[in-house]
């Protein structure tokens, strides 16, 4: 038997197939906040995760019909919201090669302790990478994808994929290192 949440989620996607507004807003409220900060995570500041999760809801309201509740919805919301945010960063260039970045410690970062080091201030140590490194970062270490389908999304090898995450590996433990000095 399926637990009342799971019964109240298929109920609102029910609802959502169907054109009911209330439903769409119910959904919007539902998801917003946890959609939101995987766009933050990839956009690195809140005027363009704003604009990505805009987007990304646009995409499920016309879409909505074609969920057919195999898998996790949350799972297929999370995969639009990527996807959505990466083609936000191509739309704006974002995405480049960089090759000859000097490693400085972000401006948020000379202030932090070491002792107060915690996931809200490693996530935003992550939007401090350059975008094609955050990117990178995110899509492997976060999202689970192979460099392959990072290749594949982004129209960049897999070496460039593999590259890109090595080197913002090295930016952060650079980083890191500052605070333990």
């Amino acid at each position: 038997m399926k637990s009342s949440e799971s019964d109240w989620e298929r109920r609102l996607i029910e609802a959502c197939q169907n054109g009911d507004e209330q439903a769409l807003k119910g959904l919007y409220d539902n998801y917003s906040a946890k959609m939101y900060a995987i766009c933050l995570r990839y956009m690195g500041n809140q005027d363009d995760a704003k604009d990505a999760l805009q987007e990304g809801f646009i995409k499920i309201y016309k879409n909505i019909s074609k969920y057919a509740f195999t898998g996790s919805f949350e799972g297929w919301l999370k995969r639009i919201f990527i996807n959505t945010s990466i083609e936000q960063i191509r739309k704006r260039k974002y995405h480049r090669n960089i090759e000859d970045l000097g490693i400085e410690k972000p401006g948020f970062a000379r202030e932090m302790q070491v002792d107060t080091l915690d996931s809200k201030k490693i996530l935003r140590l992550v939007q401090e990478l350059p975008q094609g490194y955050r990117t990178v970062f995110n899509m492997y270490c976060v999202d689970g994808y192979s460099h392959k389908e990072i290749a594949e999304h982004l129209g960049v090898s897999e070496s460039t994929s593999k590259t890109q995450l090595f080197k913002a590996r090295k930016m952060l433990q650079e980083w890191l290192k500052h605070w333990f000095k």
